[in-house]
């Protein structure tokens, strides 16, 4: 599939996943600073997948939300593996780590997505391999003591592996039989993620401190952002790009999200650019574009 002959529809999709997903890392950060992590991320799915089934069945009928058991499962599966492992990490990973380098650190996606390939028996070009080898090398630099500040490693490794399953989780969902309405397919895939973080909130004894009376009205505000913009928007359009575009094009956002995020958290929360962050990004933004240069050609 050519980029020339790639729809209007897709371009829209990725511009949506471009910019909002971008500026999401800032939203995470606004909430994690009142809010316990995984508790704040599955009610924002949960509600967000509510609310597109709702959608969905408004606008296609109940029939839409029916579905096998075994397309079921792979929903479920997926969402687990995309919302509760690959974002619910991200949260987490963000009550100590900025949002702009986990921005970057979630751009070795595309990466992880070409050694699944290469587990799987499919051949990556010597262009594709060189971009691999370069990512790791801004990974790192970027993981690397001269980062500084509040940074622990320990948040750099949860981003990290959140990077790993979010791989996991496409790479799953261009592979099984999933809904066939994709919007159906996004809101189970929330739920499923959702009542996970819940569950994995409960079980780390985050409601032992809850005091909503505490949460600030940015916390708020971003987390509402999060569910309308970053769920029941860019989510959705992802799910869609997933089963109507190359996956080597849909991957494009994650070197065009952490330009976005690391502009806002450095203009709106003044969060350090050390050198660290600065080259080893510039670095893993230039070993995904070769990679996705490739993989187009």
């Amino acid at each position: 599939m050519r980029t020339s002959k790639i729809s209007g529809s897709v371009w829209v999709a990725l511009a949506l996943v471009y910019v909002l997903w971008g500026s999401t890392y800032l939203g995470i950060r606004v909430v994690v600073r009142t809010m316990p992590p995984f508790l704040s991320a599955g009610a924002r799915f949960i509600t967000a997948g509510l609310l597109l089934a709702g959608i969905v069945a408004c606008r296609f009928g109940p029939s839409a939300l029916r579905v096998t058991r075994a397309r079921f499962g792979s929903a479920v599966l997926v969402g687990l593996l995309l919302i509760l492992g690959g974002n619910g990490l991200v949260v987490l990973g963000e009550t100590s780590v900025p949002s702009g380098l986990a921005a970057l650190l979630i751009a070795a996606v595309p990466m992880w997505l070409v050694m699944l390939r290469a587990a799987t028996g499919d051949r990556p070009p010597p262009r594709t391999v060189a971009g691999v080898l370069l990512g790791l090398i801004g990974l790192a630099v970027l993981t690397s003591p001269g980062i500084g500040g509040e940074v622990r490693l320990s948040g750099v490794l949860l981003v990290l592996a959140a990077s790993v399953l979010w791989a996991l989780g496409s790479f799953s969902a261009s592979k099984l039989p999933l809904p066939a309405n994709p919007f159906a397919g996004s809101a189970y895939q929330m739920l499923a993620g959702g009542i996970g973080g819940i569950l994995t909130g409960l079980a780390r004894g985050e409601q032992h401190a809850l005091r909503p009376a505490d949460f600030s009205t940015a916390s708020w505000l971003a987390l509402g952002y999060l569910v309308l913009f970053g769920s029941l928007v860019a989510f959705t359009s992802y799910v869609w790009l997933l089963r109507s575009a190359p996956l080597s094009l849909v991957s494009t956002y994650a070197y065009v999200n952490p330009v976005v995020a690391v502009a806002l958290g450095s203009l709106i929360l003044d969060e350090p650019l050390t050198w660290p962050i600065v080259a080893g990004g510039a670095i893993v933004v230039a070993g995904v574009g070769l990679i996705v240069s490739t993989e187009r050609g």
